[in-house]
């Protein structure tokens, strides 16, 4: 998950959004190290920073160019060329992004051991895709060229090397050209050698934020083909915001025949990120398959309760009386609790008061009656329904919940005047947490009595 979350800002930051610190770096979450105090450029170089930190990037540019100009020898020079490009960067104009190309180009040669070396090939990436954007054709060629060597290049890309150069311009590609970078990235994913997983992973991700007539088509090869279980789970993961009956009928057939129980997990949510009537019935063709484990038929339960519609909470209360199943009923329960309307509070009241029914069903069809807003009439009507205690005391947690003035005064009246002395002392005890001046005086009045 963090590598996708830092694929994403990356994402982000080369289609021209606001664009994160280097990943790698912790610029602006940890300063870089000050040398001594007798470093020359050492008071330059922190008001840079300090600039930097402020994201005043106009003068930060100034000021780290002037560290490398005045202080050439510093231990800060290289360094403090590498941000001056980035600070560049951040200000977007076309002549910042060629300055930056320069101040970059002089880090490599004149600094090939600065620390910052290793990112400075990749921010060098983003400059010339940021460029190629505006219309450059030379850096619109070099990150062609860059693509195609991140087909070849057999180098494992490490988890946590986001600053890759060939994801930079992959990435850099897809977002100036996506027609040219599609055959790129479907190279890249046909690859099968366990050092290219990582950019397979990526690849994946890239793919999913350019929607092209054949995005549906290379999330489905790499859903089904892929050798790697993480490039197949993020494959599926994205195939839920294609909506498409073809991707629909993908991710179903992986919830029916996937043996991989926490591949089967994924598509059931890609399939929830589905809108329509073919979603629905996939959803319920889960619940309905016995040979399906009860985790995800669960899942689907709840899945489908968010999808508001008669046809769904009839077939949840439907599928209330087949299943056997104390927590499939439950999570049914549940959803038809969360789901308003569509009749479903009264089919909860109608539970709730039906003997054939165990106490810890009927208590639970209660409680979420009482979630999906019932009316307070229904409520107090019912008090007169029930016998059981445990019930009655249930009633009294779903009055009190509601804090309404009808519900104070339905537990008043039973505080008063019921006859089970424990269901008055439970009435009692749920008025306490009341701030309705009318409980204050009926406490007063109950410890007052002779």
């Amino acid at each position: 998950m963090t590598t996708f979350i830092s694929s994403f800002l990356f994402a982000v930051a080369v289609s021209g959004g606001a664009t994160p610190v280097p990943a790698g770096s912790t610029f602006l979450l940890q300063a870089p190290a000050r040398a001594a105090a007798a470093e020359p450029a050492d008071s330059l170089y922190a008001d840079a920073r300090e600039s930097m930190n402020r994201g005043d990037f106009r003068r930060a540019a100034q000021l780290f160019g002037r560290v490398s100009a005045r202080y050439p020898d510093s231990q800060y020079a290289g360094d403090a060329l590498y941000w001056q490009a980035y600070a560049l960067y951040r200000q977007g104009g076309t002549s910042d992004l060629r300055s930056a190309s320069k101040a970059l180009k002089a880090h490599k040669e004149k600094y090939p051991e600065a620390k910052t070396r290793g990112d400075a090939d990749a921010l060098a990436t983003r400059i010339d895709g940021a460029l190629a954007r505006q219309g450059d054709a030379g850096s619109a060629e070099r990150i062609g060229r860059q693509a195609d060597a991140a087909v070849r290049d057999s180098s494992c890309a490490r988890e946590d090397d986001d600053d890759d150069m060939r994801v930079a311009a992959l990435n850099a590609l897809m977002q100036m050209d996506a027609e040219r970078a599609v055959p790129v990235l479907k190279q890249v994913l046909s690859r099968r050698d366990a050092c290219s997983a990582v950019l397979r992973r990526k690849a994946v991700f890239i793919v999913s934020q350019q929607r092209s007539s054949e995005t549906e088509t290379i999330l489905l090869n790499a859903a089904a083909a892929d050798p790697d279980r993480e490039v197949r789970s993020q494959a599926v993961f994205w195939l839920g915001q294609v909506h498409t009956p073809r991707a629909i009928a993908a991710l179903d057939s992986i919830l029916r025949n996937a043996a991989d129980l926490e591949m089967r997990d994924k598509a059931l949510f890609a399939m929830t990120q589905q809108r329509g009537s073919d979603a629905s019935a996939a959803l319920r063709r889960v619940i309905d398959d016995e040979k399906q484990p009860q985790e995800i038929r669960e899942k689907a339960v709840f899945w489908l309760g968010q999808q508001r519609s008669a046809e769904n909470a009839q077939y949840l209360r439907q599928m209330f009386d087949r299943t056997q199943s104390s927590e499939l009923r439950e999570k049914i329960m549940f959803s038809l609790g969360q789901m308003r309307g569509e009749g479903n509070d009264q089919w909860l009241l109608g539970i709730a008061g039906d003997r054939k029914y165990s106490i810890e069903t009927r208590k639970s069809a209660l409680f979420n009656a009482g979630q999906n807003r019932v009316a307070i009439a229904d409520l107090i009507a019912l008090w007169t329904k029930l016998e059981e205690p445990e019930m009655r005391e249930q009633l009294i947690f779903v009055l009190q919940d509601r804090r309404d003035p009808a519900a104070i005064d339905k537990l008043i009246d039973i505080a008063k005047n019921d006859k089970d002395v424990e269901m008055r002392k439970k009435a009692i005890f749920w008025l306490g947490q009341s701030r309705d001046p009318r409980v204050q005086q009926l406490l007063v009045d109950i410890i007052n009595q002779e």
